[in-house]
């Protein structure tokens, strides 16, 4: 697993599944313990020793239900929630026609894009960059400033509003690099 498809994997982990989900379990440990950081790609050192210091099992959790879960949640996960006629069919037939294995959960939820991304560019041929780049460039940024805005604004704890600082800086480091990827074949011709 290379480091683009590791930081979507261990971000889309985080805000798909609830802390208290046992298959988070390693990684909470992970941040807990201060492993996460000595293996993270960017340079993210103070934001990922704020998490580390804000990982309480059970207000992340209580957080995590009041921000994302139910219809009266403070912040919808869903991008269909927050583009108006952008609905969720979009994305599981753009990811369908690239292979990906769909179940019946939402494809456009806020972590499930970020794990998409990581299962695409595990599982891309010769044209990885563009199906990444339109994956960005459609169905995640056109939301996530103001999805991870919200999350700051309304998560009462530091562990939620620093994920947020820390995603939103991990997703533009990655974009700036599928743009710089994106132009490298026109240069060389």
């Amino acid at each position: 697993m290379n480091e683009f498809s590791m930081i979507c994997r261990v971000l889309g982990s985080l805000y798909y599944r609830q802390p208290q989900d046992p298959l988070l379990a390693p990684l909470l440990a992970a941040i807990r313990e201060g492993k996460l950081a000595q293996s993270w790609p960017l340079e993210q050192d103070g934001l990922l020793e704020r998490l580390q210091n804000s990982v309480d099992d059970s207000n992340v959790a209580a957080d995590y239900a009041a921000l994302f879960v139910g219809a009266d949640c403070r912040v919808s996960p869903f991008r269909s929630a927050w583009l108006d006629d952008a609905p969720e069919s979009e994305v599981k037939a753009f990811l369908t026609e690239r292979g990906m294995p769909m179940g019946s959960t939402p494809a456009d939820h806020f972590g499930f894009l970020l794990l998409a991304a990581s299962w695409l560019e595990d599982n891309a041929a010769e044209d990885e960059s563009e199906a990444l780049e339109t994956l960005f460039a459609e169905f995640l940024l056109p939301w996530c400033g103001t999805f991870l805005g919200k999350v700051e604004a309304h998560a009462t704890t530091p562990y939620w509003r620093t994920l947020a600082l820390l995603t939103r800086e991990a997703l533009g480091a990655m974009w700036d690099e599928l743009e710089e990827e994106g132009e490298q074949p026109e240069s060389q011709e």
